[in-house]
């Protein structure tokens, strides 16, 4: 390699404005995201995120940006789905599969810096990519919000993922709070394939993953990358012997394709696409119902059909597509691209193993069994996003050390359905009067009334200035407006920058505006379902923004979020062999959207009535209700060593984050009710919904055919409301610091061949132990920290070709 290569591949990946996550890889002086390109091929530039220029840099940006390699793992992670494969590396990135949560359980959420999962924007290729048609009612994290569902997205066709721990809306627009995931797709030339399966060491939850990934060429420069991968993750159940329930990870099968590429139109001009489809089917288990006899409500069940009690199951046939098309070229000495991207999530419920007693009860009046069908059809909901984006940018060498101008616009149409399920699971058939027999038990069909369809659009217009005023000093600035139709105009604004005290030493900060626009999701759900609380079953309203219910309550209409972030941070780099980052940062978020406490006849007599009419217990709403205050550090180190024959690198991350709700804002027809409107349980739900503390440090040892990896993870305490809650005498759920450990052992036989056997979760630690009564999933603990799940072993064989 040129010793002019080599100077690029510094100043391209270098850790002093970047964070290089290859664990067990090498570190970013001698690995390159572009090693799937031969030595001599021409040096390409890499696209950043947070920044627009064409010949930017890790080192040109004063943003705190970790860049993680993926390769590796898709060729011998021990996690075989993105959402957990980046938990277990990144520290400041949080997922957790949840149990007994209904459709939190089917489709696993995400965030950074212990913000709300819709509080961090998802790009992939640089292009917004589209949330999740659900919104999350029930488990342990991300309550209230809607997110990205990453495991749509398969990690054998990904290259990398850049995570930009700030916030970036008046880059990139709404969502961008906490930050931005870039998931970087890739096209390289050539095929390659995995085969890998893990179970959990107690025998269940057996995991199946065919994976194979093919580039190949389109005429002369141009390639098209193909990924093929089939998924089938068996059930898990950690419920104590004699408990009927089922608690573990959902069942999950299905296939997933993608399509990336380029085709070059001579100079730099281009035509590139990507187009993916995920269809999934998942099945998580309800809470049981008693049998005849037990303390059970005993019209919720059957005695011809399930005399012993019985099982739920919530299946969810799940559509995920996403497909972009856009051309990039030049206009003289500017840079122009435009762009169309398309997404699309549905999920269609259907319940199995159970029945409406309601009708079963009906049969048994009419001189039958008491029989009910014991499947139904719940109906479900899909969201849709299409965006079009024109970008133009221009880099002038002649003001100061060169600025670089860049603008453009975009315009956005959202889409949400809510479409009813059959009449048998929701309908009543033999009077409201029996309580809570109506419908599927375990997740009753959405109704007539919950039906919706529901458009939006908008409009955005930005500019962003990147300026060198000297060869130390780096300025970033950045301003974005937005207009929606159903709510109104937001402005937002950004300014960054770094100063490279020496060679060694860079100090980096940034001042920004944000906002998060209400997801449709928040806005127009509407459903009547059955909660357990404290073992016992309560039927609840989620009533709509707008409909009867929240307006006799006074609810206003919801409107957007706003915040201000702030950051300081230093790079130090003293040698080639080592590198750290830290990063101190503030996020400040005003009319935040929370799903809002239990309101019904007792603590708020004015709904009673209203209720009481619809035949149910409490209603809740979405509102914007809180201002919050976020306050944390992340912290990263790297080092290389030779030792003995091979090279050990090490690497450490860290991530504190402290949310605190500062402010409670009740609507006028609700002052006096603030603890109803945010009870100290879902106000835990928002502060400690993820660990304050996450700690990853790994160790890679190489040494000729042999490669190891051995990982600690951290996860610090936490703090979960009980239902019966501290005013009843009851104390909170406290979650003590766990750390779990993952290993593994490569062979290469050669340098297309490898075979990887590992263990994750090695010394089964799991959460501390709560009163199952007073927990969300009516477990001994809650999915926190790194799950239930408990220990784990994979063998994973790959092969280029």
């Amino acid at each position: 390699m040129s010793k002019m290569r080599k100077a690029i591949l510094l100043a391209l990946y270098g850790a002093s404005a970047a964070t290089v996550f290859t664990p067990g890889i090498s570190s970013a002086q001698t690995a390159t995201p572009a090693a799937e390109k031969p030595a001599d091929a021409p040096i390409q530039t890499m696209t950043i995120v947070g920044s627009r220029r064409a010949n930017t840099s890790a080192t040109n940006t004063p943003l705190p940006i970790d860049f993680i390699s993926v390769s590796k793992q898709a060729e011998q992670g021990g996690q075989f789905d993105l959402a957990q494969t980046l938990a277990n590396i990144s520290p400041s990135f949080n997922s957790t599969r949840q149990t007994g949560a209904d459709g939190a359980d089917l489709i696993d959420s995400a965030s950074l810096r212990g913000l709300g999962s819709d509080q961090t924007l998802v790009l992939v290729n640089g292009k917004r990519r589209h949330t999740v048609a659900l919104v999350n009612l029930f488990g342990a994290r991300n309550r209230g919000n809607t997110g990205t569902d990453l495991n749509a997205i398969p990690v054998m066709a990904i290259s990398n993922v850049q995570v930009l721990r700030d916030g970036a809306a008046a880059q990139y627009g709404s969502d961008a709070i906490a930050g931005v995931l870039d998931i970087t797709l890739k096209k390289s030339l050539g095929c390659e394939a995995s085969f890998g399966y893990s179970q959990y060491s107690v025998g269940d939850g057996k995991n199946y993953l065919p994976t194979a990934y093919c580039g190949i060429g389109i005429g002369e420069k141009g390639v098209l990358g193909i990924t093929v991968e089939y998924t089938d993750r068996g059930r898990s159940n950690r419920a104590d012997p004699g408990n009927p329930r089922t608690i573990g990870d959902t069942k999950v099968t299905g296939p997933t394709v993608y399509l990336n590429g380029e085709v070059p139109n001579g100079g730099n001009d281009k035509l590139y696409f990507t187009l993916g489809t995920q269809q999934r089917k998942a099945s998580s288990a309800a809470w049981a119902r008693g049998g005849i006899g037990s303390d059970d409500i005993p019209s919720r069940n059957s005695a011809a059909m399930y005399p012993n009690g019985f099982v739920p199951y919530i299946n969810g046939d799940i559509n995920d597509i996403y497909g972009t098309l856009g051309y990039r070229w030049e206009i003289g000495e500017w840079r122009a691209d435009l762009s169309q991207t398309y997404g699309f999530n549905e999920l269609k419920y259907n319940i199995s193993n159970t029945l409406n007693a309601s009708i079963a009860n009906k049969d048994l009046l009419a001189g039958g069994k008491g029989i009910s069908p014991n499947r139904f059809d719940a109906g479900g909901f899909s969201f849709s996003q299409a965006t079009t984006n024109l970008d133009f940018s221009r880099f002038f060498d002649g003001f100061m050390n060169g600025v670089n101008v860049a603008f453009g616009a975009e315009y956005r149409r959202e889409n949400y359905k809510i479409f009813a399920g059959e009449p048998g699971s929701y309908n009543d058939v033999d009077g409201v009067g029996f309580g809570g027999n109506a419908g599927s038990q375990g997740f009753p069909g959405f109704q007539p009334g919950d039906r919706t369809d529901k458009n939006r659009n908008s409009i955005a217009a930005y500019i962003d200035i990147e300026t060198d005023v000297s060869n130390r000093f780096k300025l970033q600035t950045a301003v974005r407006g937005e207009r929606y139709s159903d709510f109104g105009s937001t402005l937002t604004g950004k300014l960054a920058g770094s100063y490279k005290v020496s060679d060694d030493f860079l100090m980096r900060g940034s001042l920004s505006t944000g906002f998060r626009a209400p997801s449709l999701q928040q806005v127009y759900f509407s459903s009547t379902f059955t909660d357990f609380i404290s073992g016992k079953p309560m039927d609840v309203v989620l009533a709509p923004n707008g409909g009867a219910v929240a307006n006799a309550a006074g609810i206003p209409k919801l409107k957007q979020e706003t915040s201000n972030n702030y950051t300081l941070g230093l790079t130090f780099k003293p040698s080639s062999t080592f590198s750290m980052t830290a990063d101190l940062y503030r996020i400040d978020i005003s009319d935040r959207i929370v799903l809002s406490g239990r309101f019904d006849a007792n603590n708020y007599p004015a709904l009673g009535a209203t209720l009481s009419a619809l035949g149910v217990g409490q209603a809740q709403f979405f509102v914007n209700s809180i201002n919050t205050k976020t306050q944390g550090l992340d912290l990263t180190a790297s080092h290389r060593t030779n030792l003995g024959a091979g090279k050990l690198s090490t690497y450490l991350g860290l991530n504190y984050s402290k949310t605190e709700v500062t402010k409670v804002q009740a609507p006028p027809s609700l002052r006096g009710y603030e603890d109803v409107l945010l009870s100290e349980r879902e106000r835990l739900f928002i502060e400690q919904g993820g660990p304050r503390m996450k700690a990853t440090l790994a160790f890679n040892y190489d040494q000729g055919p042999w490669s190891s990896e051995f990982k600690v993870i951290h996860y610090g305490s936490q703090t979960l409301g009980t239902f019966s809650g501290t005013a009843a005498g009851v104390p909170n759920a406290y979650y003590e610091p766990k750390t779990s450990a993952d290993v593994s052992l490569t062979y290469a036989f050669n340098d297309t061949t490898k075979l990887t056997i590992g263990g994750n979760n090695i010394f089964n630690v799991k959460p501390s132990n709560q009163d199952p009564n007073e927990t969300d999933n009516g477990f001994r603990y809650d999915s926190v920290q790194f799950g239930l799940g408990g220990a784990s072993y994979f063998i994973k064989l790959w092969k280029k070709f």
